[in-house]
Parts: C-alpha cells; sequence; structure tokens
C-alpha cells in the first residue's frame, strides 16, 4: 500500500493523540489473505507495511525475516533460536501444515498501535484452528517494530501457556499376500532382560535366556555385567508364543518381561525385498512427521511395501488438542478428533510360491521373479542373499543388523528390480524377432556353423558356446540349439539394414526401459544405440556393437523383472502388461476396497506367425535333442518354454546364469525368470533352479541341482 501522503497525517494524527488529543478512528485494512510468497522488505516508517511483512514472513515460515522485524529492545531479550523454536513447537504440536492470516484493521490509540487480524491454522489433527488476534506494533528510533510476545501466536498462549496433544493412534494395518495369508502383521514382542541386582543363580538365569533366545551365555553375562544393580537391562526380543511356552524357564528372580505391540514379519521375512520394514522415525524427518500428526516415538515405513503403502497401512491418528499452563495444568480442551483405523493391504505375491523362490535362490546372490502372464501381476520376486526384516524392529537384534548393513554381498539390494545385468543368450529371442520381421529372414533360413565367424575379420573372429560348432541348422534351430555364429549373422544383416534396428527392437520387447513398476525403486537398465554411444564416448555405432547386443552382450543392462515382463508378454499372445504388486486396498473408515486393473503397456511389434515361431523355439528348448535345457526337465511332467542365457562380464569373473521361461507351455500361467551372479552356464545353474521352483509351486518333490563336477553343460 504506497500511500506516504496519508500515512504521514496518521503518524501525525497519532503523535498527537500521544500529547492528549482524542484517538484516531481505526483504519481498515486491505483484508486477503496472506499466504506463504517472498517476504518483502518493508519500510519501516510505515506501520501498516511493517505488520503485513510480519504476517507475509509469517505465513511462509521465514522465522528470519519475522525476527529482523522484531523491536530491538525485544531482540535484545529474546534470541532469534528461541524465538523461531516456539513457532516450530506450536506448529509441530498441532500438526499444522500451512496457514493464513488475514489483516483486518489498523488501530492507533494515543497508547498503542496495533493490527487486527484474523489467523487459521491448517493442521492434519484437527482441522482447521481459528483465532481472532492482534499484532502489536512500536516506536522506536524513529521507525516501527513489531511488539511481539507469546500471544501474538495464539491468544491463548499469553502468560506461558503450551499446547498439548493426547494422541489416539490405530493399529497399524497388516500386509497380506492375495490369498489371505500374512506378510506382516500385529505381534506381541516380549523383551527378555535383566536386573543385575535381582539375579540370584546367575548360571540359571543365563542358561534360561540362552535356551529361548539361541545366544550364548557369554554374549548375554557380558550385556549386563557390570551394569548397575537397578537397572533393567534388554538381552533380547522373542515372541508372546514363545515367552509363555518357556514361563517356567524365564520365571528366575533378575529376569524381567516387558511385553510391546509390534511389527511382525512371519516366516522369518518372506518377501522382505518387497515388503519392507519399519522403523523409528528418521531424526532429520521427525518435523515433517510430526506436523503430518505422527508421535515423536511413532515407527513408520522406510522401505518397500511399508514406505509405499504409509498413508494406508498407519491410518489417521485421532488426539486431543488441549491448553496447558506454564506448570502442566490442564487449562481446557481445543479440539479433537477420533482416529481412523489403517487399511490392509493385499500383494499380488503368492506366499507359498514366494517363500519356495527364496528357498531355492538361497544365500546366492542373484534374482527369480514369477508374473502372471494373463495380468501383470507379480507372484513372486526374490533377491538373494535374502535377509531377515525383523532385524530393524527388534533392538536386540542390533549385531545382526550391523552385520547385515555391513555384508558385502549387499544384501539389501533388491537385485530384481534395481540389478543391471547383460541378458547374455536370452536376448537371442528378441533377434530372432527382428530377424524374421524386420530382416525377413525365413524360420527355416539355412546357417552353417563352424564353431566360429570371422564377418568382423579373423582378427576379430568370434566363438560360438559350442567349440565343435553346430554344422548346418536353421534360423528356428539356431534359438533351440542357443547357436552364437547363427545370431552374430543375423545381426550384421540387420545392421546392414539399418543400425537402429535391434535397440528399437528391444526397447519394444521392454528391456533397458522401467516396467511401469510404481510401488519400488525400479532401475532403468540400458538399450544401447547409437545417439547413446556417441553422447556417451564421442564415437558411432558399429557392426560390432550390433553383433554383441544380438547375443545379448556388449553395452546391454537389463533388471531381471524387465526380462520376466518380455516372457510374460511372449507367453500371453504379445501383450506386455505394467508389474503390480497391491492386489487391493481393505475397506476402512467409509472408504470401499479398492482393486487393482491390469494395464497394457502395449503389443510386441511382430506377427501373429512370429509369435508361434518363437513361442514354438522356447518350447524346443526344453524337449528337442539340440534344445540347450532339455536335459534339465526331463522327466518334470509339466512343459515347460524358456530360453538360457550365460552373461560374460569380463576375463576372470564367471558369467551371470540365467534362464527365462513360463509354464505350463501349453496353456501359460506364470512367467518365471531366475538369474544367478556369476554362478556359470545358464543352463547348469538357472535352469535347474527355474525347474526346482516349478516343483515347489506344484508340490512336487525337488530335484536335486547339479553338482560343479557333473558333465559338461549343454548350451548356454
Amino acid at each position: 500500500m504506497k500511500t506516504p501522503r496519508i500515512w504521514f497525517w496518521l503518524l501525525l494524527i497519532a503523535l498527537l493523540g500521544g500529547c492528549g488529543g482524542e484517538p484516531s478512528p481505526v483504519v481498515p485494512m486491505p483484508t486477503e489473505a496472506l499466504v506463504p510468497t517472498a517476504t518483502p522488505t518493508p519500510d519501516l516508517g510505515i506501520p501498516e507495511n511493517v505488520g503485513r511483512a510480519f504476517l507475509t514472513a509469517w505465513a511462509a515460515e521465514d522465522y528470519a525475516q519475522m525476527y529482523t522485524l522484531l523491536a530491538p529492545t525485544l531482540r535484545g531479550n529474546l534470541s532469534q533460536e528461541s524465538f523461531e523454536q516456539v513457532h516450530r513447537t506450536a506448529l509441530q504440536t498441532t500438526t499444522t501444515l500451512s496457514m493464513t492470516l488475514t489483516p483486518q484493521t489498523l488501530s492507533i490509540t494515543g497508547e498503542a498501535t496495533w493490527i487486527d487480524f484474523e489467523e487459521q491454522w491448517h493442521t492434519t489433527l484437527f482441522g482447521t484452528l481459528r483465532a481472532t488476534n492482534r499484532l502489536d506494533l512500536v516506536q522506536e528510533d524513529g521507525q516501527w517494530w513489531v511488539n511481539w510476545n507469546r500471544g501474538t501466536l495464539w491468544p491463548d498462549l499469553a502468560g506461558g501457556n503450551r499446547f498439548a496433544v493426547e494422541y489416539q493412534i490405530p493399529p497399524r494395518a497388516n500386509i497380506y499376500d492375495y490369498t489371505g495369508a500374512g506378510l506382516a502383521t500385529q505381534s506381541i514382542i516380549v523383551t527378555v532382560g535383566v536386573i543385575p541386582g535381582q539375579i540370584q543363580d546367575h548360571n540359571a538365569v543365563l542358561g534360561a535366556i540362552s535356551w529361548v533366545l539361541g545366544r550364548s551365555t557369554d554374549s548375554i553375562y557380558a550385556a549386563y555385567a557390570n551394569q548397575p544393580d537397578n537397572w533393567y537391562i534388554p538381552i533380547g526380543d522373542t515372541t508372546g508364543e514363545i515367552a509363555q511356552l518357556y514361563e517356567a524357564q524365564l520365571s528366575q528372580p533378575g529376569i524381567e518381561l516387558r511385553e510391546r505391540v509390534g511389527r511382525a514379519y512371519p516366516e522369518d521375512g518372506i518377501g522382505a525385498h518387497v515388503v519392507g520394514w519399519v522403523s523409528p522415525i528418521p531424526v532429520d524427518q521427525l518435523a515433517t512427521y510430526q506436523r503430518r500428526g505422527y508421535r515423536s516415538d511413532a515407527w513408520v515405513g522406510i522401505a518397500g511395501i511399508e514406505a509405499w503403502g504409509e498413508s494406508y497401512l498407519a491410518g489417521s491418528n485421532g488426539g486431543l488438542l488441549y491448553l496447558i499452563d506454564a506448570e502442566g495444568n490442564y487449562l481446557r480442551k481445543i479440539a479433537e478428533r477420533q482416529a481412523q483405523r489403517g487399511r490392509a493391504l493385499y500383494l499380488t505375491l503368492d506366499r507359498d510360491l514366494q517363500q519356495a523362490a527364496e528357498q531355492v535362490l538361497g544365500d546366492r546372490r542373484g534374482a527369480i521373479v514369477a508374473l502372471d502372464v494373463r495380468t501383470g501381476a507379480v507372484r513372486a520376486l526374490a533377491s538373494g542373499p535374502h535377509y531377515n526384516n525383523n532385524i530393524f524392529i527388534r533392538p536386540s537384534d542390533s549385531w545382526t543388523l550391523q552385520a547385515v548393513l555391513n555384508d558385502p554381498q549387499r544384501p539389501l539390494f533388491n537385485r530384481a528390480t534395481q540389478g543391471l545385468y547383460p541378458t547374455g543368450s536370452v536376448f537371442k529371442i528378441v533377434t530372432m524377432a527382428a530377424g524374421l520381421e524386420a530382416g525377413e529372414i525365413s524360420p527355416q533360413a539355412g546357417f552353417s556353423c563352424p564353431g566360429y565367424w570371422d564377418g568382423l575379420g579373423s582378427l576379430n573372429r568370434k566363438t560360438c558356446w559350442l567349440e565343435t560348432g553346430h554344422g548346418a541348422l536353421s534360423f528356428y534351430d539356431g534359438l533351440v540349439g542357443s547357436c552364437n555364429v547363427v545370431f552374430y549373422q543375423v545381426g550384421a544383416h540387420l545392421h546392414s539394414l539399418d543400425p537402429d534396428i535391434l535397440p528399437t527392437y528391444g526397447r519394444a520387447f521392454g528391456l533397458g526401459t522401467r516396467t511401469g513398476l510404481v510401488t519400488l525403486n525400479e532401475a532403468e537398465g540400458l538399450m544401447p544405440d547409437d545417439a547413446w554411444k556417441y553422447a556417451t564416448y564421442r564415437e558411432h555405432w558399429t557392426m560390432g556393437d550390433t553383433v554383441n547386443l544380438a547375443i545379448g552382450q556388449g553395452y546391454l543392462l537389463t533388471t531381471p523383472l524387465q526380462v520376466a515382463q518380455m516372457m510374460a508378454a511372449i507367453a500371453n499372445g504379445g501383450t506386455r502388461y505394467s508389474p503390480y504388486l497391491i492386489d487391493r486396498i481393505a475397506a476402512s473408515g467409509g472408504q470401499p476396497e479398492q482393486f487393482t486393473n491390469p494395464v497394457a503397456q502395449g503389443q510386441l511389434p511382430i506377427s501373429a506367425d512370429t509369435l508361434a515361431t518363437l513361442q514354438a523355439a522356447l518350447r524346443d528348448v526344453t524337449r528337442a535333442p539340440n534344445g540347450t535345457a532339455t536335459h534339465r526337465f526331463q522327466g518334470l511332467g509339466i512343459p515347460v518354454a524358456g530360453k538360457t542365457g550365460t552373461a560374460e562380464v569380463g576375463a576372470g569373473a564367471e558369467p551371470h546364469s540365467w534362464f527365462a521361461g513360463y509354464f505350463p507351455a501349453d496353456n501359460p500361467e506364470i512367467a518365471l525368470v531366475v538369474m544367478v551372479e556369476n554362478a556359470g552356464e545358464g543352463s547348469t545353474v538357472a535352469a535347474p533352479m527355474f525347474r526346482q521352483v516349478i516343483e515347489a509351486y506344484h508340490g512336487l518333490p525337488l530335484t536335486p541341482l547339479p553338482t560343479p563336477t557333473e558333465d559338461a553343460p549343454q548350451g548356454d
């Protein structure tokens, strides 16, 4: 409001009022609400400007600017840190997210000058809190300042009063698989501890705790030795069921059990990489969570579905907001809201299949992914090495947690969605599709494999995995037997037509691009092409690059989930569905049950004939005499289609082992991918594990995995 002449007369009237004149009339002010904006630099000679600048800075939570507008004498007795803390504490306590401050009138009398204003605090827990207040102004050294006190913040806070909250916290909702089997549930957690001064028989105490917790007596004694006699020393956590089972053993003088309601992850954390975990609010996020209505000691989702689904699982806290005086005495209620229960999440996982995949994978570095080919629903998503997510919710497991955090095998890393790998010969599926479509190569076109290929010159000879060569064979048999030489030649042919053909088909099959899974962190990968190579290395794409890509090597990087999505599309007739993990969200608080509908990303860019050729060749990989995995699936009784892959990763390192496929081959239900880092040939490691997952899925006895000294592999 730039009217300095008017303000000159108003100030003159105010000064005359201070000399015994009549009070000035109330001056109306613009009443538009102040919302967070850039705080202007006020003219300190005009009281309205000072007041408006203060309110604007307040709405923007610009406490530093607010502090500069306080009267100098006030600042001499109030530090900026204390001033800011009063404001921040009030906002956190009331769970205020934002505020609207609306100036009403400027009043100037012989004794005081102030601005009346309306304040609205928009809170998470209590809705909008409203009050009418006044902003006192004072003149010092010829300039105007804000004469702030705690009542300026909220009228009821004058005189040292404070806000206080009594929370109503609903139990955290559970996470289930799609059948209702628990993946994250509520449980009674019992902390077994000791009070050293009350122990009468150390051997009996040590023996009982060791038996229940599975800890050594030395580690137990070390936990409480040299501690104060009257302290309670927690030793370890167990379930309420186990504590009840061993009640007699734990009834020793000096042992004390303390119960609490907590999170539990059944069966040592099935699906830990998917489910994630909860933990106390991180210190650096505490203020944010408090203003969202959380108590400072709350546990929140940190990773996986626990983090993604926080707003569903936690529900909405309720509470009573009331006023207390400086001594902590209750004065009156200000607002109240009832808590709302959280909503259970039902995942698409099949807990039995997930458990089988994790058991098959064991401690190996790798991943197993299973998708419903008809919808994209994730039925299993295992990453190895496995970890037990219960270690994040049991304080006594801190030593185990540190071991996991420091493990060079990186068990917390989700290799299924974030691990990036060349696919090896699994990519030959894409190359065959491109060769049949863009390259116009017939499935029965003839090739010859002497065990090597000199198409890039004899100094750049490239070899086949079968050193003696496959001899004469068709394009179709090249995929069944995974002949490198066939695919070197197809890659060279495609490059001569257009170097971008193969990368384009790779992207169309979903490789080197995120699948659309929104609930977990997902790596993009890399489908290399000329534009990428030039931007990265300032070199153009060559025929050698295309030839390497044709067999799934070179710069190619994909995730196991991307490969599973590709296999599901081949199995279902060509539709690429976005993988998803949330089957449904339970009804609660008047909100209806929500279901996830499958989302089709598009069709594979191939004809029905090409699709049929791929499906037949993948079926023959596991049953034809020349199939690279036939010997691994003999006697299974369940038809399987798939492709072996052996991805080279550098000199001196074992290749990554792949098997990607689906079953039953004649009526596909599940697309399944097994990838094991640095494990060897796809037919030797991944394919037998693929079979074991199928056997576990159907309740069949597991076929023992081949030993490293077994006969030579029959394909890559």
